[in-house]
């Protein structure tokens, strides 16, 4: 399948930025892409999220108009895991009509780019998992790291679960959440997980309010990402 999940060592890492920043930095090679957020929680908009990765991308709902129930099939007021939250308002979550919306998606654009739900690791419902979903789609997987104190035993969990599960790792992208507190744990942290994981790490998303810095921070990395894609689908 054309296209890439991106996932996370935890809830609030940065999967929204790198998602819309990837989107934008892809359109720039004058390729067809599309976002999508198989669940979306905490939201009283059908979009959420999706919203973010439109302003990052330079886009308006009105470019995908024909498209935009697909980039959401799921919305759930209730800011939890997708199980919980589809629970109180006494709903599903069908799988099979996720995987529909991304196919139908990858019929008419270049590449999707998936975000995922908090971490890795999030429930569906009490049988299977939303990386489940990717896994019977054949995605590409990048992990988002948050930065910080903590951040070797999340990112090398979360790599262990998704190479127990066989998913091809484009590599890791690490977002300093917050404004630098100790440096040489920030520093240290890519290097090391690199080292431990045997992993490619695609680089670090620096802290910043501003849109169009980050955005310039992020093209080597999508550079890379782009890189790889190539060699896969020429």
């Amino acid at each position: 399948m054309n296209g890439i999940f991106i996932t996370a060592t935890d809830t609030e890492a940065g999967k929204t930025i790198v998602t819309g920043m990837l989107a934008n930095y892809l359109l720039q090679k004058k390729l067809n892409v599309v976002t999508q957020k198989w669940i979306q929680t905490g939201s009283n908009d059908s979009a959420g999220d999706i919203d973010t990765h439109l302003k990052l991308m330079k886009k308006t709902k009105s470019n995908f108009k024909n498209y935009l129930p697909l980039m959401t099939p799921y919305s759930f007021k209730l800011p939890a895991s997708p199980h919980l939250a589809a629970k109180k308002e006494n709903k599903n979550i069908n799988s099979n009509k996720i995987k529909q919306s991304f196919k139908k998606l990858s019929d008419n654009f270049d590449f999707v780019l998936v975000e995922g739900i908090g971490g890795a690791l999030v429930p569906v419902n009490t049988k299977s998992l939303v990386i489940d979903i990717a896994k019977d789609l054949s995605l590409d997987v990048i992990l988002v790291a948050q930065n910080k104190l903590g951040a070797i035993n999340h990112t090398l969990l979360t790599v262990e679960a998704l190479k127990k599960r066989n998913f091809n790792i484009l590599g890791i992208i690490f977002n300093n959440i917050a404004r630098i507190r100790n440096p040489s744990i920030l520093q240290d942290n890519p290097n090391i997980i690199k080292s431990l994981s045997k992993q490619n790490v695609l680089g670090t998303i620096p802290w910043s309010n501003n849109k169009s810095l980050l955005q310039k921070a992020f093209n080597p990395i999508g550079r890379k990402i782009y890189a790889q894609l190539k060699r896969k689908y020429q």
